[in-house]
């Protein structure tokens, strides 16, 4: 799919709405083939499998939007058939609580659990205005003068299937590790939306923060850094237009770091926060 669409996708038909789609089989069962265009190396990218147990989790629960969701990547998923269970665990007025697993199988038949998540939904149309906060939008080059996925050599050995369904522009301070010279800052920024020119909703926003190029390659690692566990709080229905997602990384010790994401809307609204930890690859 090309980077810009001469024809705009809507917000319910659009390639990530058809391929986040779930079946409900039962009450709390959903099954969904996972789509090999969201794939990175050999596995499905992580923001796709979350949005696609947040969409589960929107048709089990009764409010809309995701507040906040937590998951625990098990198992590395792959394209094709898997099962999604759910269960609410508490509703109320302002905020309903559920829990959802993401199951496939394995050669001999047996299931296996891919990822784990807890949610709290609400109804951000329902929020108040009032925002006080010093966060400040990530200053990023205009458009024009930042880098798509194609304007460089692949990051990583194997699939990336998934750059051809979004819309990267990223910062040309933060692509020092495509040139062979990363600046060990730890950080990553780019404008992003969809390939086919669809606004963003809650749903994608929690595909936005796990979308860009891992931190570890401006650190100056490389290879696979499959994320470990997944936190994101929406704060805000996104205005239409691109979004900046700005990622950093303060501490990697152990094998293992810490990202911390800020998506912000073309109103210059913090409409997404996430922090994930994830293993790296030394040596």
């Amino acid at each position: 799919m090309p980077e810009a669409a001469c024809t705009r996708a809507v917000i319910g038909d659009s390639e990530f709405d058809r391929d986040t789609a779930v079946t409900r089989r039962a009450p709390g069962v959903y099954d969904i083939d996972l789509a090999a265009g969201w794939t990175i190396i050999n596995a499905v990218n992580g923001g796709y499998l979350l949005a696609v147990l947040g969409r589960a989790l929107a048709d089990t629960l009764p409010h809309p939007d995701p507040f906040t969701i937590s998951a625990h990547y098990l198992t590395a998923s792959q394209p094709g058939p898997a099962v999604i269970r759910t269960d609410t665990v508490r509703t109320g007025r302002t905020l309903s609580t559920g829990q959802a697993s993401l199951f496939q199988y394995d050669e001999r038949g047996e299931e296996i659990e891919r990822i784990c998540v807890l949610a709290s939904y609400g109804d951000l149309a329902g929020l108040p205005d009032d925002v006080r906060t010093t966060a400040t939008p990530p200053v990023i080059p205009p458009m024009e003068q930042c880098f798509g996925p194609k304007d460089g050599p692949a990051p990583v050995e194997g699939s990336s299937a998934i750059t051809d369904r979004l819309m990267l522009k990223l910062d040309p301070s933060t692509l020092g590790w495509a040139l062979g010279a990363p600046s060990g800052k730890g950080e990553m920024r780019s404008w992003f939306g969809l390939a086919d020119g669809r606004d963003a909703d809650p749903l994608s926003l929690l595909l936005a923060v796990d979308a860009l190029p891992p931190t570890a390659f401006e650190i100056g690692l490389k290879g696979w850094v499959p994320t470990v566990e997944l936190t994101v709080h929406v704060r805000h229905r996104p205005a239409p237009g691109p979004l900046r997602v700005a990622i950093t990384t303060r501490n990697l010790a152990g094998g293992f770091l810490e990202e911390d994401a800020e998506v912000w809307d073309s109103a210059d609204r913090l409409v997404a926060q996430s922090r994930q930890l994830a293993r790296v690859r030394l040596g």
